[in-house]
C-alpha cells in the first residue's frame, strides 16, 4: 500500500533531479495517433501543479481528452474541486450529500478509533445502514477542499538575499509567512491557509482551504478485502486488493464547519464525481488528482548519498526492531493487537518501501546515476555564464548539508522516542506550550499559533483512545535500547537523562522506564490537556512528574537541533532555486516541482510493463477468479466466505469487462505517484471515475528520486470491482443510489 506519508519524525533531506530513462525494449518510439489501440505514450513522468497543465494541453488532447483542457489548471472547478485532501491520504466528493470515497488503508485509524475486541473494525469491516450509524473518525479528523492559489513570492522573498545569516533568513521568512496565514485567516475561521515553497524555495504560494473537522466512517469493507495480499503482495503486481472506503464530511446545521455533533448535517460540496460510464481498456488516457506528499528528485547526490549510507539502513533497523516488538504484542492480547496495529501495518509498509529504494538506488546502479547527472549538468553549466551560480550552489548545498547533519544520530534517536513514547511526545508539547504561550502569536513558533492549540488538544484526545501503557512503555524501552547500541559519544542525551551514567543495560533501562510510567500522571488526558493549556515553565520546574522532568532537561538539546535545522533551511533557500533553475534550463524549460502535498495532477495510460528486460509484459489488469485462485483462507489471502461464494457463483452483472473476461479487480497505468496519493481518484479522459491509487511497483520504488518509464507503474482498484462488492457482496445498495447507480444485483 502506498502510505500517506513516512513517519514525519525520521524524514531525513534525500535527494535528486528527474531525467529520462530509456524506453522498455517492447515500447516503440513515440507516434500520436488518435485512437487506444494504437496510440503509444513514453510518460516523462511529472507531479504537475495546475498552472502546469496549460503546457501539457496538446499532449493530453492528443491521449484522447474529452472535458475541456482548461478544467485541469483551474482547482475549482470540475473535477479538481471535487478532489480533497484528508491530512495525509488523498480523497473525493462521489455524491452531492458529503460522501468521499478513499482506500482502506486510509482509513486505518478511523477503524482503529472505532473498534474494541469486542467489535473489531480493523477485522471485520463495517457498513452504516443509516446516516446516524456512520461514527465519528475521531477528534484529529479533517477533510480539507482546496479553494484558492495566490502567488506570494515577491512578498516572501523580498531582500531575503541580502541577509547574511542563515538562521536570520529562515526566520524572516518564517515571520512572512505567518503574517500572510494570519491575515489570509482574519475573520474566517472555516479556512486554513498556508504558505508553501515550490522549486526549493523560489516561489511561494498562499493556499486557502475549507477546514471540515466532522468526518465519519460510513463504509468499509472487511480486511480479508480491503487488505487482502497484505505485505506478501504489497508494492507487488499483480495485485486483488478491493482498497476502498468511504467516509462523510459533516458540518453545522447552518453549513459551516463544526466539530463532531449529533445534529450536524451532511456537507454538501460544489463538485462531486461521477462513476464512468463507458469501460477502461488497455492503453486509455487516465490522469491522477491528489495530494502527494514528498518526492526528492531536486536534491544533490551529496543527499542521495546519506540516504544510501545512513538513513534507509536505520529505517530498515528501524522497522524491524518495532515490527518484532509489536508482533509479540499483539500475541498477549486482542486489546494490544488492536491498538498496535496502525503502527504496525505502517512500519510493515515502510520497510518495504525503503528496501526497495535502496535496491534500486545501489543494486539497480541510480545512486550512480544521480551523481553522472550532476556531473552532467556542471558540464552543461560551464559553457553557459548565465548559469555560473549554480556551479558554486550545489557544492555550498553538499557542505551545508554536511554540516546539519553532524549530529544526526542524536537528532534522529531523540525523535524516535518522542514518537514512539506518547507520554514523552506529551510532556514535550506541554513543555513547549508554557514556553511559548506567552509570547504574541506572531512570535510563536509557527506549530504553536493559537491557531493550532485546538488541534494539539484534540490529538492527545485522540492518543487516548489508542493509549496502552504496555504498549507506550515497550516502545519507549525499545527506543532506548536501540539508542544504547550507538557508539558512546553518538548517544542521544535522552539514553543518560533517562539511566543516569552507569551502564544503560537492559535491565537498567527497563527499570528506568518502568519507573517513568510508574509515577506519572500524564496517562490521564485530562490532566495532559489542562497541562498544555495552563501550565507555565515556573510551574512545571516544580512538577514531580518525570516526564515533565524530562522534557524540560530535552528541551535546550531539542532546540539547538531546530535551530541548525532552521539554519539549514536558509542556506537552501539562496542555493537550491539556483541549481533548479539551470536543472530547468537543462531540461528544456519543463520541470515539475518536488511534491509538497500540495494539489498536483499526473496523467498517463493504461499500460502493462516488464519486471526485468527479457521478461513478459504484464497485462494491466487482474480478474476476480485470480483473486479466488490466491485465496487460501489464511492471513493474508482470507478472503470473506460470502465474496469467495459470490465470486464463483456470480451473477457479475454491468461489472464484467469484456477485454477482461469477467469483474476486474486492479489495474496498472503508467501515471507518475507517491505516498499521499493513497485514495486519489484516477479519471478518464471524460473526468469519470474509474478507480483509486493506492500502489506502485517494487522495481520502481526509487522513483520517488528519478522517473523511470519504461517501469514506473501506479496501482488502481478498478471502480468494477468496487462497485460489483458493494451491490452483490455487501449490500451496500444505498450508497451505490446515492452515487447515482442503480443496484443492479441480488
Amino acid at each position: 500500500m502506498m502510505r500517506a506519508l513516512t513517519p514525519p519524525v525520521l524524514l531525513a533531506s534525500l535527494l535528486c533531479a528527474c531525467c529520462p530513462v530509456p524506453p522498455a525494449p517492447d515500447i516503440p518510439a513515440v507516434q500520436p495517433t488518435a485512437t487506444a489501440e494504437t496510440r503509444v505514450f513514453e510518460n516523462p513522468g511529472g507531479m504537475w501543479t495546475p498552472a502546469q497543465l496549460a503546457q501539457h494541453v496538446e499532449t493530453l488532447e492528443d491521449l484522447g481528452l474529452e472535458i475541456p483542457a482548461a478544467a485541469l489548471t483551474d482547482p475549482t472547478s470540475f473535477p479538481l474541486g471535487a478532489v480533497i485532501w484528508l491530512g495525509g491520504c488523498s480523497a473525493s466528493f462521489v455524491s452531492p450529500e458529503g460522501l468521499i470515497i478513499t482506500n482502506h488503508h486510509c482509513a486505518t485509524g478511523a477503524l482503529q478509533f472505532n473498534s474494541t475486541p469486542e467489535h473489531n473494525l480493523l477485522r471485520d469491516g463495517y457498513l452504516a445502514q443509516t446516516r446516524k450509524d456512520e461514527k465519528s473518525n475521531g477528534p484529529t479528523a479533517r477533510v480539507f477542499v482546496t479553494q484558492k492559489f495566490t502567488d506570494v513570492t515577491s512578498t516572501v522573498r523580498a531582500g531575503v538575499a541580502t541577509e547574511s545569516q542563515d538562521k536570520a533568513r529562515h526566520d524572516l521568512i518564517e515571520q512572512r509567512q505567518k503574517q500572510l496565514v494570519a491575515d489570509c485567516e482574519k475573520g474566517r475561521s472555516h479556512l486554513r491557509c498556508s504558505v508553501v515553497s515550490y522549486f526549493g524555495g523560489a516561489t511561494y504560494t498562499l493556499i486557502e482551504q475549507l477546514e471540515i473537522r466532522d468526518v465519519r466512517v460510513v463504509y468499509a469493507p472487511a480486511a480479508g478485502i480491503g487488505s487482502f495480499g497484505g505485505e506478501i503482495d504489497n508494492w507487488r503486481w499483480p495485485r486483488h486488493s478491493g482498497d476502498y472506503a468511504f467516509f462523510r464530511a459533516y458540518v453545522g446545521p447552518d453549513g459551516a464547519p463544526a466539530d463532531y455533533h449529533v445534529d450536524n448535517v451532511p456537507y454538501r460540496p460544489k463538485h462531486h464525481l461521477k462513476v464512468a460510464s463507458t469501460p477502461l481498456s488497455k492503453g486509455d488516457l487516465v490522469f491522477v488528482a491528489g495530494y502527494p506528499g514528498r518526492t526528492t528528485r531536486l536534491r544533490t547526490s551529496r543527499e542521495v548519498g546519506e540516504a544510501v549510507d545512513w538513513y534507509y539502513p536505520r529505517v530498515l533497523q528501524l522497522c524491524d526492531d518495532y515490527i518484532a516488538l509489536l508482533e509479540k504484542l499483539a500475541k498477549q492480547s486482542d486489546e494490544l493487537d488492536i491498538k498496535g496495529q496502525r503502527l504496525h501495518r505502517g512500519l510493515s509498509n515502510w520497510r518495504t518501501n525503503t528496501k526497495g529504494m535502496l535496491d534500486g538506488l545501489v543494486k539497480g546502479g541510480l545512486k550512480d546515476q544521480k551523481a553522472k547527472l550532476e556531473a552532467d549538468l556542471k558540464e552543461w553549466i560551464a559553457s553557459r555564464p548565465e548559469h555560473a551560480a549554480a556551479d558554486q550552489a550545489i557544492d555550498n548545498l553538499a557542505a551545508n548539508y554536511a554540516k546539519y547533519r553532524s549530529q544526526r544520530d542524536q537528532d534522529a534517536a531523540h525523535r524516535e522516542a518522542a514518537w514512539m513514547s506518547s507520554l514523552l511526545g506529551a510532556a514535550d508539547v506541554i513543555v513547549r506550550m508554557a514556553e511559548e504561550r506567552p509570547k504574541a502569536d506572531a512570535d510563536r513558533h509557527p506549530d504553536y499559533q493559537q491557531r493550532n492549540w485546538k488541534r494539539i488538544q484534540q490529538r492527545q484526545q485522540h492518543v487516548q483512545r489508542n493509549y496502552h501503557r504496555t504498549l507506550d512503555e515497550a516502545k519507549l524501552n525499545l527506543a532506548l535500547a536501540r539508542a544504547a547500541r550507538l557508539a558512546g559519544d553518538e548517544r542521544p542525551e535522552l539514553l543518560r537523562l533517562v539511566v543516569g551514567d552507569g551502564k544503560p543495560s537492559p535491565a537498567a533501562i527497563g527499570k528506568a522506564v518502568a519507573r517513568l510510567y510508574d509515577e506519572t500522571e500524564l496517562a490521564d488526558a485530562a490532566k495532559r490537556i489542562a497541562l498544555i493549556e495552563e501550565a507555565t515553565t515556573a510551574e512545571l520546574k516544580k512538577s514531580n512528574d518525570p516526564f515533565i522532568q524530562l522534557a524540560l532537561k530535552l528541551r535546550p538539546i531539542l532546540q539547538a537541533a531546530e535551530d541548525r535545522a532552521d539554519a539549514y533551511e536558509g542556506s537552501v533557500i539562496i542555493e537550491r532555486p539556483k541549481f533548479i533553475d539551470a536543472l530547468r534550463a537543462s531540461r528544456g524549460g519543463v520541470l515539475a516541482p518536488d511534491a509538497n502535498s500540495t494539489l498536483r495532477i499526473t496523467y498517463g495510460t493504461v499500460r502493462g510493463y516488464s519486471s526485468q528486460p527479457e521478461a513478459p509484459v504484464y497485462f494491466p489488469f487482474t480478474k476476480l477468479s485470480e483473486m479466488v485462485d490466491k485465496h487460501t483462507g489464511v492471513e493474508p489471502f482470507n478472503a470473506p466466505a460470502n465474496l469467495v461464494e459470490a465470486a464463483k457463483k456470480g451473477p457479475y452483472g454491468p461489472y464484467v469487462h469484456e477485454e477482461v473476461g469477467e469483474v476486474p479487480v486492479d489495474f496498472l497505468s503508467d501515471l507518475d505517484i507517491t505516498g499521499g496519493n493513497s485514495g486519489s481518484p484516477t479519471l478518464n479522459a471524460r473526468g469519470e471515475l474509474v478507480g483509486l491509487a493506492f500502489d506502485g511497483n517494487y522495481e520502481a520504488m526509487a522513483s520517488d528520486w528519478i522517473f523511470m518509464p519504461a517501469i514506473t507503474r501506479s496501482i488502481h482498484v478498478d471502480i468494477r470491482y468496487v462497485l460489483w462488492i458493494m451491490d452483490r457482496v455487501d449490500g451496500a445498495d444505498h450508497l451505490l443510489t446515492e452515487m447515482g447507480l442503480t443496484p443492479a444485483l441480488p
